[in-house]
């Protein structure tokens, strides 16, 4: 009986200690548990089943990608390439299967392919070329994310329907995007501790020179390593690209970054030889929930980079110092336990208090039980047109009692994706959405829309998809005035250059054929450039600077927002508004300014605050059940030095 008793107890004990153990070993996974304690405790719409899926879904493509940057950092590399390898192998599938006609099966194949051979270019640059592994991985970068918008001239292309049901559910629960993401996690787990390939990446980035004097191919290992790299990255373009319907050619901009970040919190050191693949998914997944969670917590988007970059650097900090603290030589072992145990505390003390303080940037707004919850997802809010869209909105949810939550999806389709999935799981009365684009948004206004959420989309539209109300300008129209105002400027002929919007998006292309369809009427203006300067003033400013070098007698300028012609005419000097006339699009405060001034003739205002405010008032009143109009229609105005005093905005 006694000794029954003893095994019981020594049995409990041991399990118990078993967990300790786990947790003070794995202080991202202590992490990880705090910041699903602290969210839950925050926000009553994280810990549900829907929203866990949510988590599970945001995760998998920034994980499937980590996998194989894992076996890159673990062997003492670098990958900056992967967000665009899996941009080009998504693109390379879908235009194969479309536009090439090749069997869906051998398209997937294309797309893995795509990935091996980017993997394998970089694996020869580093092992046989001498390059360091980050200039190597970053030239293959710029090569991929060309290569992409070079095949997809810069559009969406459709995805196949068969291998678009990889962004779909299993059995009505289970989203295939988290199925294919453990599956990967298996495989990443087995190639890392059962194979040889996996111990030479551990053997490699110990000390590769050992390595090499023990025999091990060095070189040959490396080719495999990076072309594993470029394997998962080419299955996570396809899982994100499915998830999106279309393969976009910006897509992924930026996920390499979280990729490496999600491995070096799991565990790994960048200076080789330590990390798994566990540790690795759990560095995806505090990333997922994070983003989630401040979502769902109303925090400010300018507020939510800032929180996670500092927990990510906390987390990397305190988890180093864990495993300072439990490798100090002692007299005893329990010297270092204590260290870890502290270290590990400390972690979690840490990102708790990150967290919870943040809850001081929520949303001051109205918060009784009875205000309508609303939330607003703009496609950018680096830009002063949707800076503006979000105060006419803001104010209008002010003076109607409304609880907006606005979100900043940074032109990321897939970020606004994940955005709108939190909106529809925590059960807004209504959801705004300026689209990065029109087709990528589709997916995630449906299933608003089977959850009977009324939808109302802003400035661009969404294809494919049913929502309430659409209100905005019109780019084609505007872009046609826009055309029209410069050649009526120059008395129909002279030398111009346009300015693109960023390449891909739906804003750049429509306002594009705006400035196409305008210019037919006036055959003696010449196109002399057209060149993308991404919605951006200093890429305005350098794109413009190129271009006349090469045309220093342009007479004109058309750039597809203020912020790009202001950059243009800050490169253009004393000759704007004087010798070189500049048109720039959206009638921002900035843009206004310079057309008081003289150096922008015109601007082609959209009335930016006036679409966030006309926004809020149909969404409300879809909410309450009233009929709204399909089509809500702000008309653009070519605002000129002559009238800008009286142009409101």
């Amino acid at each position: 009986m006694a000794t029954d008793t003893l095994k019981s107890t020594t049995g409990a004990g041991g399990a118990s200690g078993g967990l300790r153990r786990l947790l003070l070993d794995n202080g991202a996974l202590t992490a990880l548990i705090v910041l699903v304690i602290a969210m839950s405790a925050l926000s009553g719409d994280f810990l549900t089943t829907d929203n866990l899926l949510n988590v599970g879904v945001q995760a998998a493509v920034t994980a499937i990608l980590a996998f194989g940057v894992t076996f890159v950092i673990v062997s003492a590399g670098i990958d900056l390439s992967v967000g665009s390898v899996a941009a080009l192998s998504a693109t390379v599938l879908a235009w194969s299967a479309t536009s090439a006609g090749v069997p869906v099966f051998l398209a997937v194949l294309l797309a893995i392919a795509t990935g091996i051979v980017c993997g394998l270019v970089n694996g020869i640059l580093i092992s046989y070329g001498k390059l360091p592994p980050f200039i190597a991985t970053l030239a293959m970068l710029s090569v991929a994310r060309g290569l992409s918008l070079v095949i997809s001239e810069g559009s969406p292309i459709a995805f196949p329907d068969s291998v678009s049901h990889l962004g779909d559910t299993l059995g009505g629960w289970l989203p295939v995007p988290v199925l294919v993401m453990v599956v990967m996690g298996l495989i990443a787990a087995f190639v890392l501790g059962r194979t040889y390939i996996g111990r030479s990446m551990y053997a490699i980035g110990g000390n590769e020179e050992a390595a090499r004097l023990s025999g091990l191919r060095v070189k040959k290992q490396k080719l495999a390593i990076y072309a594993f790299s470029g394997v998962f990255a080419a299955v996570a373009g396809v899982v994100l690209a499915a998830r999106l319907s279309s393969a976009q050619p910006q897509a992924a901009d930026g996920y390499e970054l979280d990729a490496i970040a999600a491995v070096v919190i799991g565990g790994a050191s960048l200076a080789g030889g330590t990390g798994k693949a566990s540790g690795t998914l759990i560095g995806a997944l505090i990333l997922a929930v994070l983003r989630n969670g401040l979502n769902l917590l109303n925090v400010s988007a300018f507020w939510q980079q800032v929180v996670i970059g500092v927990v990510i650097a906390l987390a990397v900090l305190f988890d180093t110092l864990r495993r300072k603290a439990g490798a100090t030589p002692v007299a005893g072992a329990s010297g270092g336990g204590k260290g870890k145990q502290a270290a590990t505390y400390g972690l979690a003390a840490v990102v708790t208090v990150a967290i919870v303080g943040a809850t001081s940037f929520l949303h001051t707004g109205s918060s009784a039980a009875s205000s309508p919850k609303m939330g607003l997802s703009l496609s950018t809010l680096n830009n002063p047109f949707f800076v503006q869209i979000r105060a006419g909105a803001q104010a209008e949810a002010e003076k109607r009692g409304v609880d907006l939550t606005v979100t900043d999806a940074q032109n990321d389709a897939s970020q606004q994706a994940n955005q709108l999935q939190n909106f529809t799981s925590s059960g807004l009365g209504a959801i705004i959405v300026n689209p990065v684009d029109s087709d990528a948004a589709s997916n995630s206004v449906k299933a608003a829309d089977q959850a009977k959420i009324p939808v109302i989309a802003v400035d661009r539209g969404v294809n494919k998809a049913s929502v309430d109300a659409l209100v905005a300008s019109d780019n084609v129209a505007g872009g046609e005035l826009a055309a029209k105002t410069i050649a009526g400027k120059l008395g129909g002929k002279g030398k111009i250059v346009i300015l693109q919007g960023q390449a891909g998006t739906s804003a750049a292309r429509e306002r594009a054929q705006g400035f196409a369809n305008g210019l037919k009427a006036f055959p003696g203006i010449q196109v002399v450039a057209q060149q993308p300067a991404d919605f951006d003033r200093t890429k305005g400013l350098d794109v413009m600077s190129n271009l006349l070098q090469a045309h220093p007698d342009v007479q004109g300028v058309i750039a597809a927002n203020d912020e790009m012609a202001l950059g243009a005419i800050k490169a253009l000097g004393s000759k704007a508004g004087k010798s070189v006339s500049v048109v720039g699009f959206d009638g921002t405060p900035d843009g206004l300014k310079a057309v008081e001034g003289g150096t922008l003739y015109a601007s082609v205002a959209q009335q930016p605050s006036q679409l966030g405010k006309i926004a809020v008032d149909n969404a409300l009143r879809a909410l309450k059940g009233e009929k709204v109009e399909e089509t809500v229609k702000v008309p653009v105005k070519v605002v000129t030095k002559e009238n800008v005093a009286g142009f409101s905005g």
